[in-house]
């Protein structure tokens, strides 16, 4: 498995126990999270990793590092194909949980792969063992052997997952601009937004630009995605005079992405993000949910 050869069996106790599972813990966090797209989900998984590590015979374990990540693993997978039938029966739009990547870039992993918020939407259309199979490669660099050994599958099978995973990536993802781009688009928007700005709206966004509105039920917000350019354009300002009455806006970091928030009264109640191409701005997402906000408020 990965590099940690530390014996389990010389752990001696809890207090020991608990440090190799704090060593491990940002990489166990970032694979739950590009998993489940959600924060709490991720934090809740880790509990019950971390209740299934002190509890193991730990003298048993070769490899401490390799143990946890096929636990987090094995249990995001049955999670996520719970989490399949709820979201279901989400109201409205499900949009992952955004994540401040300020302090942790790459959330743990090697690379910063499946964490953009647009690639966490495209992953939710993968199966379970499809997504554990990208992130594993893509994002933490594990051999395929190293993943059929957590997966329970063949390197073989593994290899036709994670080609399948790519395909299908490849085909739906878009070719975004640079960062920096990115963020022009973004403070361009919320100018335009803010003012109700029609005509700057509509130059800013790409013809086929998609609107994403996650209050989740919670809150006020549209429980369908808004397609094309005049439409979008149009919603957005059909709100604009309340929608940002007294809001501050403050520029973050959201999941490797510019991002903003925005709060009222010193309470976040939403995160915006945009995606861009060369052909203008394709996604605008607000993120409204309050359960999914947390993370982004502390």
């Amino acid at each position: 498995m990965q590099s940690n050869n530390t014996s389990a069996a010389d752990s001696g106790g809890l207090p020991e126990a608990e440090a190799l599972f704090q060593a491990a813990r940002g990489r166990l966090f970032g694979i739950a999270y590009r998993m489940l797209g959600s924060v709490s989900e991720a934090d809740d998984l880790l509990q019950e990793v971390w209740i299934q590590w002190q509890t193991y015979d730990r003298a048993t374990v070769r490899n401490a590092e390799a143990f946890l990540a096929t636990t987090t693993t094995r249990l995001a997978i049955n999670v996520l194909q719970s989490a399949r039938v709820r979201r279901e029966t989400y109201v409205g739009p499900w949009l992952p949980e955004p994540v401040d990547t300020t302090a942790d870039p790459a959330l743990g992993a090697e690379r910063a792969e499946a964490l953009e918020v647009a690639v966490l939407m495209l992953l939710e259309r993968l199966t379970p063992t499809e997504r554990a199979s990208y992130v594993l490669r893509e994002a933490f660099g594990y051999s395929y052997e190293e993943i059929a050994e957590i997966i329970g599958h063949t390197p073989a099978n593994v290899r036709q997952l994670v080609s399948r995973a790519r395909k299908h990536l490849t085909a739906e993802k878009r070719a975004n601009v640079a960062a920096s781009e990115q963020k022009r688009f973004l403070t361009a928007f919320v100018a335009a937004a803010r003012s109700g700005n029609v005509a700057a709206l509509e130059e800013l966004f790409a013809e086929d630009v998609i609107s994403y509105s996650d209050g989740g039920g919670a809150v006020r917000a549209s429980k369908f995605p808004v397609v094309g350019r005049h439409r979008v354009a149009k919603f957005v300002h059909a709100f604009a005079g309340t929608f940002w009455s007294g809001v501050t806006v403050e520029p973050v970091e959201a999941n490797g992405c510019a991002a903003m928030r925005l709060s009222r009264d010193g309470d976040v109640f939403a995160v915006v993000t945009v995606s861009a191409t060369s052909n203008g701005i394709d996604r605008v997402l607000w993120m409204m949910n309050p359960s999914k906000l947390t993370a982004m408020a502390r």
